[in-house]
């Protein structure tokens, strides 16, 4: 039988104005969806993009360079430079860093198949999944599979299936489909901002379990991750608030970009979240997998609904709390996009997040310092604030680089004195063969040769990054709350979800 919310109107016409004012939401619960974090801490809300301080301060920052640059052109854009390249290079020797910690010390809760399945069932808490879906009506019958298979007793669960109200297709299909006992079908009334956030924290005011954990629809998790996160977050110490999963891919050798996409997200799950984690950084998390207490993740104000990369936004929020995020040795297959357009579409959005993030958190360096140290400090800015501002910067330097090669202009050479231009040529050439060395060395154990030699075209997949981030930044700058959607179902992949998951978990490196 399903269980859905009989307190709902019926979903509106696809017609239905979305543009409400907060005045306009009777819904109290729908209300707290949007609004509950700005009314807590407004500092901390991504509902406005520059505070009028931030606006001015950029906005002066900027006049004064364009003047600066008028009137000592070849003083300041060297002085410009060479301050770039020493980002570049700090940004670089940073992720070194963390792949060096993420190798000796591996930050990773292991629970083996037999310990969780050791614990009797009576001795599991209630578990609460979250499932948010907009049209997604082609990927439900994956989902509601994966979510049976889960080695979880039946009875401690408490599914949510997070429909929007105007997408009729997607509650046509599950209504259709059935879903047992476990699943509840609740019904987000419409209403902007149009995002995933706003629909968990909907969700998550219903929630019944101890632990809280956010499935995409197309998402294949391992079947016994859920009893090795409770089990985890049981042992771990009460300032662990999160435990994440590693995301890995089932299409990976659909194409060239799949198996880029693959080697990234090696890299990012099995080396750089680790070595965060290592070094008491803050966390960016996943859009997936994330095992949290419930508790903590209310007492935080849930996530940020104007927040474009949401997931990332709170796992530096629950830091500045004090708490800690930690890996756990578990994977989840995702579909990895393999439509250049639309994956362009998804980078973008995570850029445009990262730079949302980014903004939010540094309206009050000095608080932040105080929360999280001078280290902490610096790493959030390397890792958040650098990744989308040097992945945008890069097409300015590859101009200026082939400019000299081919035409070698006199302006350039004036641009790039012998400090700027050995500094600038060591970090370019360090730079590329880091990139591409570290793709390389991800799929080295990969079983797919072919995701192997994808790594040697690794720079051809940072020149679609930095389409990406100056996408991302045009639409901070016109559009920054818009949820631009990723399109599923594109791999045509049939294979079965706790299968593939649960080999991809046993190619997990020992701990």
């Amino acid at each position: 039988m399903r269980r859905t919310r009989t307190d709902l109107p019926l979903p509106p016409p696809p017609s239905v104005d979305l543009h409400l004012t907060p005045s306009d939401i009777a819904d109290e619960r729908l209300y707290r969806s949007i609004y509950g974090l700005r009314d807590a801490d407004p500092l901390q809300s991504a509902e406005r993009t520059f505070l009028p301080r931030q606006r001015n301060g950029f906005l002066a920052l900027a006049a004064m360079i364009v003047v600066l640059v008028v009137l000592w052109p070849f003083i300041v854009l060297p002085t410009l430079i060479g301050i770039a390249t020493i980002a570049y290079l700090s940004t670089i020797i940073f992720r070194l860093s963390l792949m060096y910690h993420a190798a000796r010390h591996p930050e990773t809760a292991v629970v083996t198949d037999e310990d969780a399945r050791a614990v009797p069932d009576e001795d599991l808490p209630l578990y609460t999944i979250m499932v948010p879906c907009y049209k997604e009506p082609e990927v439900l019958e994956q989902l509601l599979r994966s979510i049976a298979e889960m080695e979880y007793p039946k009875d401690k669960l408490d599914v949510k299936l997070l429909l929007e109200a105007d997408d009729l297709a997607t509650i046509d299909a599950a209504y259709k489909m059935g879903a047992d006992e476990t699943v509840e079908i609740i019904v987000v009334p419409a209403a902007q901002p149009r995002t995933k956030p706003k629909a968990l924290n909907y969700g998550l005011q219903n929630a019944v379990g101890k632990y809280v954990t956010i499935f995409d629809a197309e998402d294949r998790p391992e079947s016994l991750q859920l009893r090795k996160a409770a089990i985890a977050l049981g042992r771990a110490p009460a300032d662990v608030a999160c435990l994440q999963a590693e995301l890995a891919y089932f299409n990976p050798d659909q194409n060239i970009i799949t198996r880029w996409f693959t080697l990234e997200y090696e890299l990012w799950f099995r080396q750089f979240l680790p070595g965060l984690s290592h070094v008491n950084a803050p966390i960016p998390l996943g859009g997936t997998s994330n095992h949290f207490r419930k508790d903590v993740l209310v007492d935080a104000g849930g996530w940020d609904p104007f927040n474009v990369t949401e997931d990332a936004d709170l796992g530096v929020r629950l830091h500045r709390r004090g708490y800690r995020t930690g890996m756990l040795a578990s994977v989840t297959l995702e579909e990895a996009n393999s439509d250049f357009v639309n994956w362009v579409k998804q980078r973008s959005r995570w850029y445009k997040g990262y730079l949302q993030t980014w903004l939010v958190h540094m309206r009050e360096p000095r608080r932040l310092i105080r929360e999280v140290g001078l280290g902490g400090f610096l790493r959030f800015n390397l890792f958040v604030g650098g990744t989308p501002v040097l992945a945008m910067l890069n097409p300015i330097f590859w101009a200026l680089t082939i400019g000299w090669f081919l035409l070698e202009p006199p302006v350039i050479h004036r641009l790039f004195p012998a400090p700027v231009y050995y500094g600038g040529l060591f970090t370019w050439l360090v730079g590329n063969f880091v990139f591409a060395y570290t793709f390389i060395l991800a799929g080295y154990h990969h079983p797919e040769k072919k995701i192997f030699t994808a790594g040697l075209l690794a720079p051809l997949y940072w020149m679609g990054m930095s389409l990406a981030a100056v996408k991302a930044f045009l639409q901070l700058l016109f559009n920054p709350q818009y949820w631009e959607k990723t399109q599923h179902g594109l791999s045509g992949a049939t294979s079965t979800p706790t299968t593939v998951a649960q080999k991809a978990s046993d190619s997990l490196p020992a701990q």
